[in-house]
This record gives C-alpha cells, sequence and structure tokens, in this order.
C-alpha cells in the first residue's frame, strides 16, 4: 500500500479556484497556455504542483513565456526548485 504525503494531496476546490485565480496573466500567450493546462490538469493538480505554479506565477509575463517556449531555461530558485520545473514540463505539453 502507497501512502501519499501532504505534497501529494490533490487540491480541494476552493484552493484550486484560488490557484486559477492567481494564474491570470497580462499577456495573451500566457493565458493561453495555462488555460489549456488547467483544461488538461485540474483534477489532479496535488499541493506540489499548486506550490511550482506559484513559483512560476511569481516571473514576469515576458520571462515565464521565454521559459514555456524554451527561450531559455529557469534560472536560480526556480532551477532548484523542482516543482516549478515538473509543472513547466506540464505547460510545455
Amino acid at each position: 500500500m502507497q501512502t501519499t504525503t501532504a505534497d501529494d494531496a490533490l487540491l480541494d476546490e476552493r484552493a484550486l479556484s484560488k490557484l486559477h485565480w492567481r494564474c491570470r496573466r497580462g499577456l495573451l500567450e500566457n493565458d493561453l497556455f495555462i488555460e489549456r493546462f488547467f483544461a488538461r490538469h485540474e483534477q489532479t493538480i496535488t499541493v506540489r504542483q499548486a506550490r511550482g505554479l506559484g513559483l512560476l506565477m511569481d516571473l514576469s509575463d515576458h520571462d515565464l513565456l521565454d521559459l514555456v517556449l524554451r527561450r531559455k531555461d529557469p534560472e536560480g530558485a526556480l532551477a532548484e526548485a523542482p516543482e516549478a520545473r515538473e509543472v513547466l514540463d506540464m505547460l510545455r505539453v
């Protein structure tokens, strides 16, 4: 039997709603990537993934778009955050 940690728990409806609101962006391109992410993964987003998405949302719109389009790689603290890299890979699909 596999045990789950708090990080592996699915987001509840309220936390998911807050995350969705937090992910609103100024660039249409980013909004399109994020909406596709939510359409694909909304029912399975974990606490860890939500934390990673929050780290990505702290970036400027242009920096986020550069990461999603693979124009550049995560740097600094973002490169050290496996949850952010996981979500970035999910956004890039």
